[in-house]
């Protein structure tokens, strides 16, 4: 019969010697941002929002689009300004990086994890369709 180990007494079992390798691992960049991944700077495109529910969010081309109230939309890049990796999600109130738990405001504002903002883009709404553009 095998016998199995749970995952906390296995880290435990690594001591210092797994922690050196992690070290190492990541220092050699497997760890490290997407130096490439950058915000959008030219950003137009239109979006039919009619089905977009306040509270939610839709992404179009590295860019989080949220219905923050019944007449109130906000769109950000996706890039995540703590390490630029694209991991931006809209949770009902804030942005949220999935990656480091950072959250900014719907302006943008970094509300933890860094003290760098949003990329934000400007938006208008003609009927049912959205336009998002730098």
């Amino acid at each position: 019969m095998e016998e199995r180990i749970k995952r906390n007494e296995f880290l435990k079992s690594l001591g210092l010697k797994g922690a050196a390798l992690l070290a190492v691992y990541c220092g050699a960049s497997a760890c490290q941002a997407d130096a490439g991944v950058t915000p959008a700077s030219n950003v137009d495109f239109s979006l039919d929002v009619s089905t977009l529910a306040v509270g939610k969010y839709v992404v179009n081309s590295q860019v989080v689009v949220a219905r923050v109230s019944s007449s109130s939309y906000v769109a950000v890049s996706q890039v995540c300004p703590h390490e630029n990796l694209l991991a931006l999600t809209y949770n009902g109130m804030n942005f949220y990086c999935g990656q480091h738990g950072a959250t900014f405001n719907t302006s943008g504002s970094a509300l933890s994890v860094t003290n760098r903002s949003l990329t934000v883009y400007k938006t208008a709404l003609t009927g049912t369709s959205l336009r998002v553009y730098s």
